[in-house]
């Protein structure tokens, strides 16, 4: 079992930047790939980014690519989303996720085995 809880979001303007981290518990975070998900209002639930189980590898969406960065501190069973030069566009609920035991990094929902309440982001334009 591995509980998972963000924080750190907020209302922005567009062009702000915001850090969400997402604090777990349970043993075996460290050995599992985390992502970053968001869903926006009549929108799928989608990974903005995603990383393997040492925070080594990342991937992500193109729109985020530049902006956002990935991190994952299995010491301190932590996981963090920077986001910079934030755009409306940006805007919905942002989820922490940790694949099944043993998968490999995956921008697919399906694979997540644990996920956190999520934070909302709103960017003001």
């Amino acid at each position: 079992q591995v509980d998972l809880v963000e924080s750190g979001g907020g209302v922005v303007q567009a062009g702000g930047s915001l850090r969400l981290s997402c604090a777990a518990s349970g043993r075996t975070f460290n050995s599992r790939a985390m992502g970053w998900f968001r869903q926006a209002p009549g929108k799928e639930r989608e990974a903005v980014a995603v990383t393997s189980w040492s925070g080594g590898f990342t991937e992500y969406i193109d729109s985020v690519t530049g902006r956002f960065t990935i991190s994952k501190d299995n010491d301190n069973n932590m996981g963090y989303l920077q986001m910079n030069n934030l755009k409306s566009e940006d805007t919905g609920i942002y989820y922490c996720a940790v694949t099944y035991y043993g998968r490999e990094i995956s921008t697919t929902p399906a694979l997540y085995e644990f996920w956190g309440k999520g934070t909302q982001v709103t960017v003001s334009s």
